[in-house]
């Protein structure tokens, strides 16, 4: 079982086709695309019942935290998948993850095992698990992410996120990626992920293509996709 901790400050843009082109412009000689290529991030977000994790994070408070599995691409149940506890304090992202089969991982989410070995971000979940009792797949949510990083400052990397995709059934990382679409098909979300400033030729970039700041969670805009669906549901 192996454990990883990051920790760093993301910032999200919501761009179009032209606001993208401009950008992997301005990346040319200075990022370079991840080796790995594109892929599709798969995601389990747990939740409790009345969703209080989610809404508590839309309020933006200082401090806020979530839970969720997440593999690249579909997996088998013996493949790996991460555990990934994420924590946002002041705007600084800490994440801490331990990597296990997904099998393992589904059953120690059902309480059916405990986890394989003793860590201490083993211990961090284990604790969030107690804290938040009887908390259970809320969402799943894909989408293909084409990951850059700097060729000069490993502490600067960059993603566009497209196809993002959420559904409430079939929540297995086992399942085919797929669900309602949460972007217009020329929309990504960009985020720079960096632990020092934003470099000059990249606020350059932005300023150029009239790339604004937003403030989007993936898991936030399903929820309120599921909210609208259920009040329509009501009023039908």
């Amino acid at each position: 079982m192996e454990n990883s901790i990051f920790q760093r400050r993301e910032i999200k843009f919501l761009v179009d086709a032209r606001q993208r082109a401009i950008l992997e412009q301005a990346f040319r000689g200075r990022m370079a695309p991840d080796p790995h290529g594109e892929s599709t991030i798969c995601n389990i977000y747990y939740d409790t019942p009345d969703y209080r994790l989610v809404r508590a994070s839309m309020e933006k408070p200082v401090y806020k935290e979530k839970l969720r599995m997440r593999s690249y691409g579909r997996v088998s149940s013996g493949q790996s998948v991460f555990l990934e506890l994420k924590k946002k304090y002041k705007g600084v992202v800490y994440k801490r993850r331990i990597e296990m089969a997904e099998r393992e991982a589904r059953l120690y989410m059902e309480d059916v095992i405990d986890l394989p070995e003793d860590s201490q971000i083993g211990r961090e979940i284990d604790y969030f698990k107690r804290f938040y009792r009887g908390i259970r797949p809320a969402v799943y949510l894909c989408y293909d992410r084409s990951p850059w990083y700097c060729v000069e400052d490993p502490n600067l990397r960059a993603t566009f996120d497209k196809r993002i995709r959420f559904r409430t059934e079939d929540m297995a990382l086992t399942a085919a990626p797929g669900g309602q679409h949460l972007l217009l098909p020329h929309q990504s979300l960009f985020e720079i992920k960096t632990a020092d400033a934003i470099p000059l030729w990249l606020v350059e970039a932005l300023e150029d293509g009239e790339v604004r700041q937003a403030s989007f969670s993936k898991y936030g805009e399903a929820y309120m996709n599921i909210i609208k669906e259920r009040a329509g549901v009501i009023c039908a």
